[in-house]
């Protein structure tokens, strides 16, 4: 199974990804961690992308989707996995879909997580996670069980985000607007684009995927 979750920053999107990952066997992944990995590994992909950010450049699409490509075919993402910050572009989507069906594959889901923007905004400033584990947590939403220390490894130091703030906030908000949700006609014309309320629960986010995983 194949999956792209929509939704601006803050939507909640990683914690409902990795909620997925364990639940159906996929894996997680991220452009930013695929291009920094093969970067490090030195592969064709890795070096042509090396070469861009050396120059100051930015990657190409044709780059990324090619990094996207080597990783999807590793052993690990046989069952499937999951797309979180890409595509950003109708482009992107484009060159993906050709893609997956060069390798015989295809997309199954588009979720898209919609949300209120004020809420967003008191949602983002709240979080902040452990510094040990980096379990997420929320000021109201998500607080620790016991005041000050980690439920999941009992560290008592905690960090918030710099740029979780209500500015910052609010330009990314337009960015997602402006750059990234035209992309969403391209999927409902596909017929693979679904939505989610993102302001509901964590439980309750997660009930109304897997409904449309179900359906």
């Amino acid at each position: 199974m194949i999956v792209i979750l929509f939704g601006p920053p803050g939507a909640g999107k990683g914690t409902q990804a990795q909620r997925i990952e364990k639940e159906r066997n996929l894996v997680q992944l991220s452009t930013g961690d695929m291009l920094r990995a093969a970067v490090a590994a030195g592969t064709e992909m890795g070096l042509k992308a090396k070469e861009k950010m050396d120059a100051g450049q930015l990657v190409s699409d044709d780059i990324v989707i090619g990094i996207i490509r080597d990783r999807i075919q590793e052993q690990d993402c046989k069952n499937g996995f999951i797309l979180d910050g890409f595509p950003r572009t109708v482009a992107q989507a484009e060159a993906l879909d050709e893609m997956l069906v060069d390798l015989g594959r295809k997309l199954d889901f588009v979720i898209e997580m919609k949300v209120n923007d004020e809420v967003l905004a008191d949602r983002v400033v709240g979080r902040f996670s452990c510094a040990k584990c980096n379990e997420g947590y929320h000021d109201t939403e998500k607080p620790t069980k016991v005041d000050g220390v980690c439920d999941v490894c009992g560290g008592t130091e905690f960090t918030r985000r710099k740029d979780d703030n209500r500015e910052t906030v609010s330009k990314r908000l337009a960015a997602y607007y402006a750059d990234t949700a035209p992309v969403l006609p391209y999927y409902e014309k596909s017929g693979v684009l679904h939505s989610v309320d993102g302001m509901a629960s964590i439980e309750e986010v997660a009930a109304q995927m897997n409904a449309v995983f179900a359906a």
